[in-house]
């Protein structure tokens, strides 16, 4: 039985949008919404890095641009690419939200929102077991995003995708959504 929704799809394809809107209108439902999603961070028309924002509207650093400056002493520095990762930011503020997965809400599912499960994310090992509890999980749907492969696998998506209880679609821009299955799939329009 398919529990869990994951989009896939290449950068700035519409993943986080699709997300918004779904999320948007899972609330409008009344249906319990939790979680974060990713969102670009601009100055001057340049992405400087990203923030991870709650569904409640909170903020924190995800990663900068590198300043250029070295690292602090004594300190570990995770990157992606040009992107310095603020591990203790996104911890801070994504980790007590698995927490609150299982509070009881009088006793109906919610959605868990997870935008993205990506190469930043993933260098923190709390966020991994994290989702990995959420997933096995019955009290919470989970409304999440992944990367599409591209160079060395990444364990937990390798993990998300193999599941029997998940089923990934593909975002295509504009032009909609469809499943990730071999062979011709139907073709599924997304939320706009």
């Amino acid at each position: 039985m398919i529990r869990h929704v994951f989009l896939t799809g290449p950068p700035g394809v519409g993943k986080t949008t699709l997300v918004q809107k779904a999320c948007e209108a899972l609330v409008s439902s009344g249906v319990g919404v939790e979680g974060f999603y990713t969102e670009e961070v601009r100055e001057g028309g340049r992405r400087v890095g990203f923030d991870v924002v709650t569904v409640t509207g909170e903020r924190g650093h995800l990663s900068r641009i590198r300043d250029g400056a070295a690292a602090s002493p004594g300190r570990r520095e995770y990157t992606v690419g040009q992107y310095v990762v603020d591990l203790p930011s996104f911890e801070n503020l994504a980790l007590p939200l698995f927490r609150n997965v299982g509070a009881a809400d009088g006793g109906s599912r919610k959605v868990f929102i997870i935008d993205e499960i990506g190469k930043m994310e993933l260098f923190s090992q709390s966020f991994i077991r994290a989702v990995r509890q959420t997933l096995e999980s019955s009290s919470c749907t989970i409304l999440g995003t992944i990367p599409i492969p591209k160079g060395k696998p990444l364990g937990l998506v390798e993990e998300v995708r193999s599941r029997g209880d998940v089923k990934v679609f593909a975002v295509r821009g504009q032009s909609g959504c469809s499943p990730t299955q071999k062979g011709h799939a139907p073709h599924y329009p997304c939320l706009r």
